[in-house]
């Protein structure tokens, strides 16, 4: 079922927000040539618990048979997609990296949950990484910018698909955006991409979604890795990832993820 945040949820959510946001912020100024994703992973970590925070991905699991999700961050280096867990690998010039974060506030007895992410140069990378990555990210503002009151999610979907491909780009298909706010996956599912037969979902005031775009430079097919988690190109490509949480609002929407 679909929830509906008051609006006290949503500042509550909104405070949470602005918390992730800041996180984040902090964890890209170290991202560099020689630093092991489990150091950026011990500061997001640091700085979710001294706001009075908990992670939201360590220790998470919704499969039967998968290991509990053992670090803060996701951390998808290159062809990763996404879901990499932090470890002792070290970052090298000419990557790029995929940090997706999330964290639980408990506020009035409940448990408030946002999630974002970014991806982020290596030291120098190439044009065609560049690019992707600013097509990631403008791909997230297009999709966001159809939110409000009496779209459906297939307009977000839609302006995601269609411009990444106008790029020359692909959609991942098999991974999609979500609610939030109450839990760390909710329905309603969002795709990046226009799905032939799917029930049209009209958004209201007061939902909270995840947008979420993940961009390959090659063909949209996936696979995942040995550890249950690591997503990867199916083609060895390139992709990038991009993920704001948004509120409908009576006027449009807002950004909830933001500093």
């Amino acid at each position: 079922m679909i929830t509906i945040k008051t609006e006290k949820d949503i500042l509550n959510l909104k405070q949470a927000g602005k918390i992730l946001a800041g996180v984040l912020d902090e964890v890209i100024k170290q991202v560099k040539p020689g630093v092991k994703t489990a150091e950026l992973d011990a500061l997001a970590e640091k700085l979710i618990l001294e706001h009075g925070c908990l992670p939201s991905f360590k220790e998470y699991s919704e499969r039967d048979g998968v290991p509990k999700f053992p670090s803060t961050l996701c951390t998808s280096v290159n062809q990763e997609v996404v879901h990499a867990p932090a470890s002792g690998r070290l970052l090298k010039n000419g990557d790029i990296v995929g940090i997706d974060i999330g964290l639980r506030i408990k506020a009035g007895g409940r448990n408030y949950f946002v999630d974002m992410s970014k991806t982020v140069p290596v030291g120098k990378i190439n044009r065609r990484a560049k690019k992707l990555i600013k097509v990631t990210e403008r791909a997230l503002e297009l999709g966001i910018a159809q939110i409000k009151p009496g779209s459906h999610i297939s307009d977000i979907s839609r302006a995601i698909q269609q411009y990444a491909e106008s790029q020359s780009f692909s959609v991942v298909r098999d991974l999609v955006g979500h609610g939030v706010g109450f839990a760390v996956h909710e329905p309603p599912r969002i795709p990046n991409y226009i799905e032939p037969g799917a029930p049209e979902v009209e958004l209201k005031t007061g939902m909270v979604l995840a947008i979420e775009p993940m961009v390959n430079v090659g063909g949209w097919q996936i696979k995942t890795l040995a550890d249950g988690w690591t997503v990867v190109t199916a083609d060895g490509s390139l992709s990038a990832h991009f993920e704001h949480t948004v509120v409908v609002t009576t006027s449009g929407h807002v950004i909830l993820t933001s500093p």
